[in-house]
């Protein structure tokens, strides 16, 4: 029997333009708030790469009426709990607070959203944590192989550029371009806002509409993305880093909107693949049955442009020719049998059994409610999902397949002690 969630959440859209979804959930007295905006990496300009994410590293370090010291404070003195992600999209602001906490707490949110001081001395102190964190990425084997990757099979393409910049664009970014960037990105009509937990939506929307009134509707910069093509030949990048002791593999493709409806039988693909039980039919082979690597394991990221599927393998550097061996016989494979029935039956019951889980806590629901309303996927999304996935046939994880899965287009990444033979 597929499981029926029922979030059913209370949208509404304020007057100046901020989306505020409610799911009321009295499980426990807390609320978790969740406010994604699109201001993510795609959104740097040229001139100033890691941009979006330096803006949202310091956000949270001070505004216009509150110190960092006070917006600590605040949260310590109540338990609370803020956090500020960033992916190529979106910047989110996450807050857990107890229910009677609710009413400051989002009003701190919308304090931290609308009036960051990007203070001079919070913005040194973040510059120099980015560029110690991006000094320590480019001795990481893993964090190499998949910059590569994203570089091979994104060529001028904004997903191609490192979301945290280079150490170079980090060290002479000025002041001044977080506060344009913020201007420009940081508006009403970006803001979706969902807020789930011990609280009436009526109540939670009033409160939202009372946080965020000084919040002036303003023009959103929209930004085409450029159209992604796949690649027709192998590609193969090798990074040498011969004082590592472990070689990284990153290898992939150019996939599928997360739209197409298609995505339902790529989500299974990549389960099968390389998700499932001990990491797929990649995990099974090469890290089991062979025993030659560390992890091995698949990903999917259908987005907004053509997202890709990667493959990434740790392994001993003698093991790295074998292993990239290895995946193409996986995957070629795939590409000419499809999964099993068992494989298909599994996979379905594997995912639609997690979603459950998902949706077990206010923060997971915030998450799942967020991803809806990005991809437009409606506010049944979880209704619908089990029956989507369940819907897809053997054939359809077959023809994802073979459209895929062509281990001669693929774009191969190797970092560490590896020397190239071609």
């Amino acid at each position: 029997m597929i499981a029926r969630f029922g979030l059913s959440p209370f949208r509404q859209v304020l007057d100046n333009g901020v989306v505020v979804i409610v799911k009321a959930s009295h499980a426990t007295p807390a609320v978790t708030i969740n406010a994604s905006l699109q201001a993510g990496a795609v959104f740097d300009p040229s001139a100033h790469m890691g941009l979006a994410n330096f803006v949202a590293r310091t956000m949270d370090r001070g505004t216009n009426t509150r110190t960092a010291d006070d917006i600590a404070m605040a949260l310590e003195s109540r338990g609370a709990s803020l956090d500020v992600r960033i992916n190529r999209h979106v910047v989110s602001v996450d807050c857990t607070c107890l229910v009677g906490d609710f009413g400051d707490m989002l009003g701190l949110v919308a304090d931290v959203l609308m009036n960051p001081a990007f203070s001079p001395e919070q913005v040194a102190l973040r510059r120099s944590e980015i560029v110690t964190a991006l000094r320590q990425e480019q001795d990481d084997p893993a964090a190499m192989a998949s910059e590569g990757l994203l570089r091979l099979l994104y060529p001028g393409h904004p997903y191609a550029k490192h979301p945290h910049g280079t150490v170079e664009s980090v060290e002479v970014m000025p002041e001044s371009a977080l506060r344009a960037f913020h201007e420009a990105r940081f508006v009403p009509g970006s803001l979706s806002l969902v807020i789930v937990g011990d609280v009436e939506p009526e109540l939670a929307v009033a409160l939202a509409a009372d946080a965020f009134s000084c919040w002036k509707v303003a023009p959103l910069q929209t930004q085409q993305l450029p159209p992604v093509t796949k690649s027709v030949g192998r590609q193969r990048l090798v990074l040498p880093m011969m004082n590592k002791s472990q070689a990284d593999i990153a290898y992939g493709f150019v996939t599928i909107l997360r739209s197409d409806p298609a995505y339902y039988a790529y989500l299974l693909m990549n389960n099968v693949l390389g998700q499932y039980s001990m990491g797929g039919r990649l995990g099974e082979s090469i890290r089991e049955r062979q025993g030659m690597a560390y992890y091995a394991f698949s990903a999917l990221d259908a987005n907004v442009v053509r997202g890709p599927l990667v493959v990434r393998a740790g392994v001993n550097p003698s093991n790295v020719d074998r292993a990239v061996t290895s995946i193409d016989e996986e995957l070629t494979r795939m590409a000419a049998e499809g999964p099993t029935e068992r494989e298909l039956s599994e996979s379905k019951r594997y995912l639609v059994g997690a979603m459950p889980r998902t949706l077990e806590t206010n923060a997971g629901i915030a998450r799942f409610l967020q991803t809806a309303e990005f991809f437009e996927l409606g506010l049944d999304h979880d209704q619908r999902l089990p029956d989507l996935v369940e819907g897809v046939t053997r054939e359809d994880v077959y023809e994802a397949s073979r459209a895929s899965l062509v281990p001669s287009a693929a774009a191969v990444v190797i970092a560490g002690p590896y020397e190239d033979r071609g």
